[in-house]
């Protein structure tokens, strides 16, 4: 577990100063001019005949606004990518373009193959940001966080929450569900991640007794989970700063679907003019190599950017908690030759039972017995943890039993001290999923 003694979370200040060493070289002036000219030459085929359902929307889309948030922008294009794709296969061609009767069927047919190839190489780039991003920040949370049950139980969560939304996913693809019907599910899914990342920082919902009820959670990485994608936190600095280019690739990338998504609609009533295939070509070369530079950029952005920082540089009040509020603990006084035990309820098997103690120490050092012992429902007793002296101790175990556990401290040995124990005790219940889960910080 790394420490985050004397760190605070990165806050958008900080993000501020941070960005100006990394300044994102414009945009091409060539996407603009041919964002337009796609744009433009699509309408023309609006005018020339009436849309259907789907054209319709597709128009719409594009005379949208392009989302706020950098990562719905990110999946915003891998969808377009995507059904741009799926328009370049062979078999989704008009007919008389498939079997490339004439030169210049066979030449538009070239042109479009490398066009697929190169919306294939964008998509990789994009798939492999999009994953290493979202591996990069979810271990790097789990540095900070206690490397024992706590930590696996959360990788574990991760883990089956992402094989559920691979499932629902698979489910609808096999259902018949379109592309635009996926990203919506995988957007949602998304955002369920973002919640779940709240969740971890304020520990509630599945975490809340995992992370809150136990020590050794630094309250710094809380605070930081918690806040990273407030609508004006750390994050809106990063939107502020690398937005606006992406705005533009996603209007971009917009455009380039309605018009190849008309032209090829109507190709056998209104074969397209070689400028026309040309300004095509021409866009989407500008298109995919600057939505690659932009992704590889931020990907080192991201990959460079502190999670935390000194209070001093962050000007942060001196003597900020960085462990969970005391008054989570108890305090009890056991009187020398007597015992002082808790006993905790275990409904079901894989729970977990988790203790942190210390006893107040004054000019001689002082210690304690303890141990832990299980009782079936029958009154039968099994030793769990055999007895040995302690000035402190935290630990946990899974359980295999059901029954009543009884963490018992024993000062029975002494005959004048009595022993001041703080302590806390826990048990944690299987982590059940309800819904799914993960942590992803927006990229």
């Amino acid at each position: 577990m790394a420490s985050t003694e004397g760190l605070v979370p990165i806050t958008r200040t900080f993000l501020a100063s941070y960005y100006d060493k990394y300044q994102f070289p414009p945009l091409s002036h060539d996407v603009s001019r041919l964002s337009t000219e796609i744009r433009s030459m699509a309408t023309d085929f609006c005018k020339d005949s009436s849309l259907n359902k789907g054209e319709s929307l597709l128009v719409h889309e594009a005379e949208r606004q392009p989302p706020h948030k950098i990562d719905e922008n990110m999946w915003k294009n891998r969808e377009q990518i995507e059904e741009i794709l799926f328009l370049l296969e062979t078999s989704h061609w008009p007919k008389v373009l498939q079997q490339q009767t004439t030169s210049e069927n066979m030449e538009l047919a070239n042109i479009l193959g490398r066009l697929k190839d190169k919306f294939q190489n964008a998509l990789k780039i994009l798939e492999f940001f999009q994953s290493r991003n979202s591996e990069y920040v979810f271990n790097t949370v789990m540095t900070y966080m206690p490397q024992d049950f706590r930590g696996t139980l959360i990788r574990q969560q991760r883990e089956r929450s992402e094989r559920n939304k691979q499932a629902e996913v698979d489910a609808l693809v096999s259902s018949g569900g379109s592309i635009q019907d996926r990203y919506a599910l995988l957007w949602k899914q998304q955002m369920e991640r973002r919640r779940q990342l709240a969740q971890l920082g304020s520990a509630t919902g599945v975490y809340k007794t995992l992370v809150k009820y136990l020590v050794g959670v630094p309250q710094v990485l809380l605070d930081f989970i918690r806040q990273i994608n407030d609508d004006q936190g750390p994050m809106e600095e990063q939107r502020q700063r690398y937005g606006p280019p992406l705005y533009s690739l996603t209007t971009m990338v917009l455009n380039i679907r309605l018009f190849l998504s008309l032209l090829l609609g109507r190709f056998e009533a209104s074969k397209p003019q070689k400028h026309q295939i040309a300004i095509l070509e021409e866009a989407v070369g500008v298109y995919t190599s600057e939505f690659e530079r932009f992704v590889k950029f931020l990907g080192e952005v991201i990959a460079n950017a502190p999670f935390f920082i000194t209070a001093e540089v962050a000007g942060a009040i001196e003597g900020r908690q960085v462990f969970g509020k005391s008054d989570d603990y108890k305090e009890i006084s056991i009187p020398a030759g007597k015992t002082y035990e808790v006993s905790l309820s275990v409904e079901s098997i894989n729970s977990y039972i988790a203790w942190d103690f210390s006893l107040s120490q004054g000019k001689v050092n002082m210690d304690i017995g303890f141990s832990v012992e299980h009782t079936n429902n029958s009154g039968q007793k099994t030793l769990i943890l055999p007895y040995r002296r302690y000035e402190s101790d935290q630990g946990n175990f899974c359980t295999c039993l059901a029954g009543n556990y009884r963490l018992i401290w024993d000062n029975s040995y002494s005959t004048f001290f009595k022993k001041v124990l703080r302590y806390k005790v826990d048990c944690i219940p299987p982590v059940v999923e309800s819904g799914h889960s993960a942590t992803e910080v927006e990229g």
